[in-house]
């Protein structure tokens, strides 16, 4: 790792469960990430709130409720107007294939499901972050 990355991990919307959020949450932590969680039901608004407070390289959206069609976007512009759009936006969850490329097109650079491993996110993570960082300027 180039450098410590702090990484927000959230919960939009009204969904209930967050096992998930926590398990890649702390796997993160044990990586090296330095890892905020925001906790359930929180607005796009709030959880954009984080990302700045917390200076965060990286957000990772927790979503199980099926709203993610328009929770992404809603984050996706909250960054852009506080001028946050470098952030990493990753999104994990029931995340139906075919709305993979929707998101990905509103800015979402990697959708995780359901199976993929936690070794996996954490390496992807790691090497996307590290490019960034070895980028000039």
């Amino acid at each position: 790792m180039e450098r410590t990355y702090r990484v927000v991990v959230a919960k939009p919307g009204l969904d209930g469960h967050d096992r998930g959020a926590k398990v890649i949450a702390r796997t993160l932590r044990d990586a090296g990430f330095e890892v905020v969680y925001t906790g359930l039901h929180q607005t796009p608004e709030q959880i954009v709130q984080a990302v700045i407070q917390e200076d965060a390289d990286a957000l990772g959206l927790s979503l199980l409720s099926g709203a993610h069609l328009v929770l992404v976007p809603r984050v996706v512009e909250l960054l852009k107007s506080h001028g946050r759009e470098d952030v990493l936006l990753v999104v994990g969850g029931i995340i139906p294939d075919d709305d993979i490329a929707a998101l990905e097109v509103a800015g979402v650079s990697r959708v995780f499901t359901p199976g993929a491993s936690l070794d996996e996110i954490g390496s992807w993570l790691e090497a996307t972050l590290d490019a960034r960082e070895r980028q000039p300027g």
